[in-house]
């Protein structure tokens, strides 16, 4: 009888166990399906706008380098998509480290899987490595319009990975992964700080270091295919949705909220550009229309979850003009070469989104937000300034140190020749158009 009660026991014990392991590992993970899809869709969306980047930018460069262009938005996606696996995460989300830096726990995404991020964000880990690595994508690519048309691409392979280690990983730690400035206090719902001044304010140091693209004192140089640039225009302004509403981590109040400043403050950024170049030159453009929109896109990103709708209105009035100055009279002012305006737009609209935030957010309107200025907290202004003034002087310095340095080894920049052949043919070997050349040789035979 004892050799059968022993077995029976054990299979009672084994059964028992095996019951209630798949509880308790459903109370550990504990998903949220409908946030994790949210997430999901939203990553998707954000990496969507580096391509609808490189339309943007592709329309507005000359027919020669609108492949350098494209090349460089697609080598920053491949670039710091590997990059981020490997030590990218882990320096920004990591466990804090002295508040500058995160550790290495997550190095190769060790330690990173299916389990929820939080009991208060139950996505998976993985979906949140996911979507803050298309923000880490967009943030490289956006430099690329400052120093478009003359940068070496082997220069731009080596800058892009440098660059997103010891510049966008640490502001995204300082900001969002626990250091400093958020202990500070500082509010950026999705990128201010982190991805438009850091990526504006870079573009602006290496487009001095590099010099002024060859004919840019002599003549103008428009956009070649404005089309093109309205197309990328609109994919921003769509994954800008992913962008800004996805930030909430969560399909709830705060994401709808987002969602609608987000399409609000780019509506007003269009009108009110438009209304200032209409006042100024006396006629309205497609290209002030689009940049208006962008420009309202950037300065409501570190606000959206914060704010109300008539801020958004406001935000956004405010930052067509004051980006239309920068763009049309500062630079040429100081005269540097921000070929595609990446400082005048992400820079000076990013700067004003994150001080407008400490004006306009509101406790009424989010309560987990911090009451601003309006709402009878100055000192948040002072908050947000100080965070401005940090990223500016990190991003400056380690830019121009970067930069130094691949310069000790190589030439930045390339040569008068191939700048005035086109990147395209020099970097590329390609041609962007070469079906018009096909087509009239084509013709001129039939002829």
């Amino acid at each position: 009888m004892r050799k059968i009660h022993l077995p029976i026991g054990a299979a009672a014990l084994t059964c028992t166990v095996l019951a209630t392991r798949p509880v308790m590992a459903a109370e550990a993970i504990s998903l949220d399906t409908g946030d994790t899809s949210f997430i999901l869709i939203c990553s998707a969306l954000v990496l969507l706008m580096t391509p609808g980047l490189a339309m943007f930018y592709g329309g507005m460069v000359q027919s020669k380098n609108i492949l350098s262009i494209l090349m460089q938005c697609l080598a920053a996606m491949a670039l710091v998509s590997v990059q981020w696996i490997f030590i990218g995460y882990t320096l920004a989300f990591g466990p804090d480290h002295v508040t500058l830096i995160g550790g290495l726990d997550f190095i190769g995404f060790n330690n990173i899987g299916v389990e929820a991020l939080s009991p208060e964000v139950p996505i998976p880990h993985l979906a949140f490595a996911g979507f803050q690595l298309m923000f880490a994508v967009i943030t490289a690519a956006l430099i690329t319009g400052a120093f478009a048309e003359r940068m070496r691409f082997s220069v731009f392979v080596i800058f892009v990975l440098l660059w997103t280690t010891l510049v966008y990983d640490p502001l995204a730690h300082w900001v969002w992964g626990g250091g400093w400035l958020s202990k500070l206090g500082i509010m950026d719902f999705a990128g201010g700080t982190v991805v438009h001044i850091s990526s504006g304010v870079s573009g602006l140091v290496a487009a001095l270091m590099l010099g002024k693209r060859c004919g840019r004192t002599t003549e103008a140089i428009r956009p070649h295919n404005m089309p093109l640039t309205v197309l990328g225009a609109g994919l921003l302004w769509f994954g800008w949705f992913g962008f800004n509403a996805g930030s909430a981590l969560s399909a709830n109040g705060v994401a709808a909220l987002a969602f609608l400043v987000t399409n609000t403050c780019a509506a007003a950024g269009a009108l009110s550009w438009v209304a200032a170049e209409w006042l100024h030159h006396g006629k309205p453009t497609v290209f002030g229309a689009v940049s208006g929109a962008v420009a309202g896109l950037v300065a409501i990103t570190p606000a959206a979850g914060f704010v109300s709708p008539l801020s958004a209105i406001v935000m956004g009035l405010v930052a067509g003009p004051l980006c239309y100055l920068a763009v049309s009279k500062i630079k040429d002012r100081f005269g540097y070469d921000d070929a595609l305006d990446a400082f005048g737009i992400h820079g000076v609209g990013g700067t004003w989104g994150a001080v407008a935030t400490g004006i306009f957010s509101s406790q009424a309107v989010n309560p987990a937000a911090m009451d601003g200025l309006l709402a009878g907290r100055p000192e948040q202004v002072l908050v947000q300034i100080t965070g401005v003034i940090f990223t500016y002087v990190f991003a400056a310095l380690l830019t121009y140190l970067i930069l130094r340095l691949i310069g000790q080894f190589t030439l930045l920049r390339v040569s008068r020749e191939e700048e005035e052949a086109g990147l395209d043919v020099s970097l590329h070997g390609e041609d962007g158009y070469s079906y018009a050349d096909m087509n009239r040789e084509g013709n001129a035979a039939a002829i």
